[in-house]
């Protein structure tokens, strides 16, 4: 069955890459800022900021059968560093903004058969990790709000949450920079690479069909073994 199904910040990295996955089966919505990557795929892009706009609902079909928000964050710094206002910041971006437009398309998703939901955490929420205060912080929010939306809105809405380890994105460039910077980062996943947004987009592509549909309430890590093994 053809869904349709809402990106936040599809026009890139991870978000991107699932538009590329599924925009021949299903009607994709992608609302974000920039549109330079959607040229060659048949797509809605709605302009759309989060940090300064209320989504445009009357460009959304009357039903969304999924939802997807990929916007995120990782700033990476020691705790004494980082500000209240960093935190704000943080949870700003990860967290309220995906509160704010939900309370904006609760009617569309109400709508559907089963809505599926999908939001972004990290590996750092499970396992402890150095100067990942603030991150962890807000996605562990994520993750706590996906579990109690999964118990209050089924069976109508299933939501569950992708937690990865770092991946190949814009967002991770500056860890990623250069050779020797990547070949430490591999070195820490037991599969012995970093994820590529490819990775993440096929347990997205997975959760948003029918296949998926005794699944809810979870948080998946896909993390090349980062959160379950330890190979040191």
């Amino acid at each position: 069955m053809r869904k349709n199904i809402l990106l936040i910040g599809g026009s890139h990295g991870i978000g991107f890459e699932i538009a590329l996955k599924t925009y021949e089966d299903h009607n994709i919505f992608i609302a974000s800022r920039t549109s330079e990557n959607l040229g060659n795929l048949e797509v809605t892009h709605i302009p759309y900021d989060a940090s300064t706009d209320e989504i445009d609902t009357s460009k959304l079909p009357d039903q969304l059968d999924g939802f997807v928000y990929c916007p995120g964050s990782i700033n990476l710094k020691p705790f004494k560093m980082l500000s209240p206002d960093s935190f704000q910041e943080d949870m700003q971006i990860n967290f309220m903004f995906l509160i704010k437009i939900m309370h904006s398309i609760l009617p569309q998703l109400k709508k559907s058969e089963q809505a599926s939901l999908i939001f972004f955490s990290t590996v750092a929420v499970k396992v402890g990790m150095p100067f990942h205060t603030s991150v962890a912080a807000a996605k562990g929010a994520i993750e706590g709000f996906a579990k109690a939306l999964a118990a209050e809105y089924a069976p109508k809405f299933r939501v569950n949450v992708i937690a990865p380890s770092l991946t190949d994105t814009p967002l991770a460039e500056r860890l990623l920079g250069n050779e020797k910077k990547r070949e430490k980062m591999d070195e820490r996943h037991p599969l012995k690479r970093v994820g590529e947004a490819e990775d993440i987009a096929n347990i997205a592509k997975f959760l948003l069909s029918d296949d998926s549909s005794w699944i809810t309430g979870q948080v998946l890590g896909v993390d090349g073994g980062m959160s379950t093994l330890n190979i040191n």
